[in-house]
């Protein structure tokens, strides 16, 4: 799908999709629950959509009503699989937090997905599974994983430095273990990301103990007990829309929990520091256009937070970094190589890399080209902010992408006065 975008000004109030990576944790942690969970104000996307298939085909039963509550009914820590294949999608998160749930089941199962996520690395199974006696080969460090459980948790020591995610899975099972055990983890990143799954379980009744994010020492003879809750807008996606307040005019979006562990909650922070005029409510913020200057920031703990970031940065008065590159590669696209490929074609000088830094000089003048995502949901709503503020038309293909996160992204985009001149 191509979108044309002419530049403009926004304003208006839209309402924060749910997040996909507290829901997944939701909907993972039921499938091993004794009874029915009840989630509410769920939003349906493609991960979320992937994540609630792989866990039907582990053994759950699920049901909606009223399209925005959903309830799992879980099987009480004894998986029985439907399937022998366990279809995760694109789902980076539901891939690596499933690998490790579904080697609870004494069976043979392979976990698989498509597109980007076939290209991600996943070696920590073969260097892990079998450490807890699971039997594991994939595909030269990559999906498909094809395992045989039934896993025993024992004290182990791991690389928490590609993503948590893989941390977020083993943190899922160890209290079903019989015995407590310990996780030593080295170099861990994305950090918040472990504060929302220590959260989703306890409200489940699982305890953890974090020793500073360097041990997690975990009791055994655990039961995950069903539970109710409401999820949380997502921030990863606002920031997007709060951004183009910042950029181009004045934006509240409602359902954005001001208390939350969402390490995106940060694009706040650097708002602040940029310039913008911010007003918060109880469930909402407000961001207002003001003169914006340059800012330096650390993403190293919130890499989704690069795209957004670099389009304030390109609307700022001088050069800012933001530090953590690496952390870039392995996205539904090498997001560092794309954002430098399409931010370059607006403006050659505007984006370069040294080492782990990004720099983006400000206030040049971007001219719309035709643009393409990567098939990247982050890419295509960063170029769509990007285009408010370009001169001339921008063409932004594979914009069909936003369905993995934020399905209605350009509805409300629309809707705050963008304008969304075609789609083809």
């Amino acid at each position: 799908m191509e979108v044309r975008i002419s530049p403009g000004t926004v304003n208006g109030t839209v309402v924060a999709t749910s997040s996909k990576s507290v829901l997944q944790r939701y909907i993972a942690a039921a499938l091993l629950a004794d009874g029915t969970t009840e989630l509410y104000g769920i939003s349906h996307c493609d991960d979320t959509v992937s994540c609630l298939f792989a866990v039907q085909a582990l053994g759950a039963k699920t049901r909606e009503l009223l399209f925005d509550t959903l309830y799992i009914t879980g099987c009480n820590g004894n998986l029985q699989p439907a399937l022998n294949t366990i279809y995760c999608g694109e789902s980076g998160l539901a891939f690596r937090m499933l690998g490790s749930v579904a080697a609870l089941a004494d069976k043979e199962l392979t976990i698989t997905g498509k597109g980007s996520l076939l290209k991600r690395p996943v070696a920590f199974f073969d260097e892990v599974l079998p450490l807890l006696q699971v039997t594991c080969k994939t595909e030269n460090g990559h999906p498909p994983i094809h395992i045989q459980g039934p896993a025993v948790p024992a004290d182990i020591a791991i690389d928490g430095s590609l993503s948590s995610q893989f941390l977020t899975g083993l943190l899922m099972i160890y209290p079903l273990a019989k015995r407590d055990n310990i996780i030593r983890v080295k170099n861990l990143k994305s950090r918040p990301y472990i504060d929302v799954t220590l959260k989703v379980l306890n409200d489940f009744g699982i305890r953890i103990i974090n020793g500073s994010y360097e041990t997690f020492t975990i009791p055994g003879n655990q039961a995950y007990k069903s539970c109710k809750a409401s999820i949380e807008g997502d921030w990863s996606g606002a920031a997007f829309i709060l951004v183009a307040g910042a950029v181009a005019g004045e934006v509240t979006v409602t359902q954005l929990a001001n208390d939350s562990l969402q390490s995106d909650k940060a694009i706040m922070n650097v708002l602040k520091d940029a310039g913008a005029e911010i007003i918060y409510n109880s469930n909402s913020v407000t961001v207002k256009r003001k003169p914006l200057k340059a800012f330096s920031f650390d993403a190293t703990h919130c890499p989704d937070l690069f795209p957004p970031l670099v389009t304030l940065a390109t609307q700022c008065e001088g050069t800012s970094t933001i530090k953590g590159v690496t952390r870039l590669i392995h996205k539904e696209s090498n997001r560092a190589e794309a954002l430098v490929k399409e931010f370059s074609k607006l403006n050659k000088d505007v984006i370069s890399i040294s080492g782990d830094d990004m720099m983006i000089k400000g206030k040049l003048k971007l001219k719309a080209t035709k643009v393409d995502s990567h098939n990247d949901h982050r890419i295509a709503m960063a170029l769509a902010v990007a285009a408010l503020n370009v001169v001339g038309v921008m063409h932004i293909a594979g914009m069909e992408s936003i369905e993995k996160s934020y399905p209605r992204f350009v509805d409300d985009f629309e809707k705050l006065g963008a304008k969304v001149l075609e789609i083809i």
